[in-house]
């Protein structure tokens, strides 16, 4: 059977909220793009206390990453969130060294699981580092996006490093068509391919 990581979400912060009904948990949010963010952001803004975390050295060139980046402080700015975001350098050769050996298999396999794992290995460490209550990212509201996958290594990474990682599904509840509603609304630029110079050939 599968895991309702919607469910598991919902589980999660109720016993947070039970065991420290005195304050909101703080989330250090793995971000990828604005459209990716939105709907998100718009679900969890009031039950958490959280910082957002660029980290995509994935994406096929500069100006590509710059421009999500923009987007993304855009989306904040027109919505009206007062949120920090940590933006971490431009390294897509972290990128190339985690995919060698599997630039040959297609979109959607082990080139990708290792792409999240680099994105989320990041924020984790980042969140330890920071103390942060939990760590996540926005990449499970894809539908492109293998959902088990990301919760099965969020897990692996709670538990090499000692940080709590936040299960989820943000498809969920129509929350990806939420999505796709709030970026027409903000003009906000929705792009093609998830970043990687292999998805951008794929979609050609």
């Amino acid at each position: 059977m599968k895991e309702n990581y919607d469910v598991l979400m919902e589980m999660e912060i109720k016993r947070f909220y039970q065991s420290h009904p005195e304050r909101k948990p703080t989330l250090l949010l793995h971000v990828c793009c604005a459209p990716c963010s939105t709907a998100v952001l718009e679900y969890l803004v009031s039950t958490f206390r959280i910082t957002l975390y660029y980290y995509n050295p994935n994406v096929a060139d500069i100006n590509e990453h710059e421009k999500r980046y923009d987007e993304v402080v855009k989306f904040l700015s027109e919505f009206e969130l007062d949120l920090k975001i940590e933006k971490k350098d431009y390294l897509p050769k972290d990128f190339i060294k985690a995919i060698k050996g599997l630039e040959g298999v297609r979109e959607g396999g082990k080139r990708c699981f290792a792409c999240y794992r680099l994105r989320l290995e990041e924020t984790a460490k980042f969140a330890k580092q920071m103390r942060y209550d939990y760590f996540a990212s926005v990449l499970s509201i894809s539908p492109l996006k293998k959902v088990g996958k990301i919760n099965e290594i969020g897990k692996e990474l709670e538990e090499i490093l000692e940080i709590r990682y936040l299960p989820n599904d943000f498809k969920k509840k129509n929350r990806y068509l939420r999505s796709v509603q709030l970026s027409k609304e903000f003009g906000l630029y929705r792009q093609d391919y998830c970043g990687c110079i292999f998805s951008q050939k794929e979609r050609t």
